[in-house]
């Protein structure tokens, strides 16, 4: 029998059969072994032992998780490095019990167009990173010749708007640059992730003025989202592409989703804690920390989501982490049509998450369905997202039940202007493990990731 080099144990371990006190046994930094709690008397050492392996006991208040995927962030290094880093974004994934990111290939100078943009990340990172990272690339008018070659270097699929990205190294795919968009990555074969507004709709959207978040909304209406899923529904149909919707805010596009999937089609979607916890009525006028596009809506849509979650409908939960400068945000003048767009938030997801879930309901389970093994399929990393044998050894030892007060002077990343200030939440990562590895943030010890697709 293989011996392992670290052991962790506990009353409460979530597998994939659910919640039971396990032993989970680490060679290499992959699981060898998940056994029941006294399985380690297996490995040659008296009871309590296992030879030359480090044991870990889970305090009898934590409950062993696997390390979360969050494949939409935005760490913007290089270029936009004062925005965020990877040493920050990773430090502060880490700390929140996030074991993989994929970095969006937008807000970075240069965006990752191309397999240069690509190299220069992957150099930008090297040495920094606390956690996993991979990247997806980019979809923009000119760089179809350039798609190839990135999913043969490794990105997880490739990223378009369909309206203005708010950075104009990074602009939207018409209809036809959309339908060429699929038409590559039905070809490679690759997946294709959008940001579904639809510039039409918003075009003849009200204007936001003033500081009123009313008046935000309205310019962002529930319509440009679903005219933008219908879109790319009509054009799956004609291409046979795989898609995915970014950070869904509107309930109104579910029944789409839901009924492109019973004909067959390979969409999925996603969505966002502030989505979750956040409602519109709720938003102060002024509050610009709250922005974001598509942006955060009414209560009763919170909850349509909330059900949609629970049905399967959606299939993952992430943070669309996308911090700035705090004077970007003008909170001075809490003018929501000139502040940036982004919530800062990747270290509280998982708290966040549960919090909101448990009130309504849903297990740990369901969270890390949602949060981890969810976003691990949709971007095809087959070794993360669960407590299995063969899967990285990536842990987090959490606390459901201690609560705490979100304190922006402890949050890790390199911005802490939030919108979950002041917010009291239940659930504390205590301790992280990446291939077994504990994350100090001091030692960085993260991978480089590419898809297994690559080459394909």
């Amino acid at each position: 029998m293989t011996e392992p080099d670290l052991i962790v144990r506990g009353q409460r371990v979530l597998t994939p059969d659910g919640i039971r006190p396990a032993a989970v046994a680490v060679r290499g930094g992959e699981i060898i072994a998940v056994s029941g709690y006294d399985g380690i008397d297996g490995y040659g050492g008296a009871a309590g032992q296992a030879g030359q392996a480090s044991i870990v006991e889970l305090e009898s208040d934590e409950v062993l998780l696997p390390g979360l995927t969050d494949t939409h962030m935005h760490v913007n290094e290089p270029g936009r490095t004062r925005w965020e880093g990877f040493a920050s974004a990773t430090r502060a994934a880490a700390a929140g019990g996030i074991t993989t990111i994929i970095d969006m290939p937008l807000n970075s100078i240069p965006p990752t167009t191309d397999p240069a943009a690509l190299n220069a990340k992957r150099a930008a990172a090297r040495g920094q990173i606390h956690v996993d990272v991979g990247f997806w690339g980019g979809a923009v008018p000119g760089n179809a010749d350039q798609r190839g070659a990135l999913h043969e270097a490794g990105v997880f699929g490739f990223k378009c708007f369909l309206t203005d990205s708010g950075v104009p190294e990074f602009p939207p795919l018409d209809e036809t640059g959309l339908a060429e968009a699929l038409r590559g990555v039905a070809s490679f074969p690759s997946l294709l992730i959008v940001h579904a507004e639809d510039a039409g709709v918003l075009a003849g959207a009200p204007r936001p003025e003033g500081t009123a978040y009313r008046a935000f909304l309205r310019s962002r209406p529930a319509t440009a989202e679903t005219a933008a899923i219908a879109r790319v529904i009509s054009l799956m149909r004609q291409t046979g592409a795989r898609a995915h919707v970014l950070h869904l805010s509107s309930a109104e596009g579910l029944d789409m989703i839901t009924a492109a999937r019973r004909e067959g089609l390979p969409l999925t979607a996603e969505t966002c804690p502030h989505y979750l916890t956040f409602a519109a009525e709720e938003i102060p006028d002024g509050a610009t920390e709250f922005k974001c596009c598509p942006p955060i809506r009414e209560r009763a849509n919170r909850e349509r989501l909330w059900a949609a979650l629970g049905e399967g409908v959606i299939d993952c939960v992430v943070s669309d982490h996308s911090p700035c400068p705090p004077a970007l945000k003008m909170r001075e003048l809490g003018q929501f049509a000139a502040a940036w767009g982004g919530i800062a938030s990747v270290q509280v997801t998982l708290p966040v998450m549960w919090t909101h879930a448990r009130a309504r309901g849903h297990g740990l389970g369901d969270v890390i369905r949602w949060m981890a093994s969810g976003p691990a399929r949709v971007a095809g990393l087959p070794g993360k997202g669960q407590i299995a044998v063969g899967c990285d050894a990536d842990l987090v030892a959490f606390a459901p039940d201690e609560t705490f007060v979100v304190d922006p002077a402890r949050l890790l990343h390199r911005h802490r202007l939030t919108p979950y200030a002041g917010m009291s939440l239940s659930g504390v990562v205590r301790r992280t493990w990446l291939r077994g590895v504990p994350v100090t943030g001091e030692q960085p010890g993260g991978r480089l990731l590419a898809s297994a697709m690559a080459g394909r």
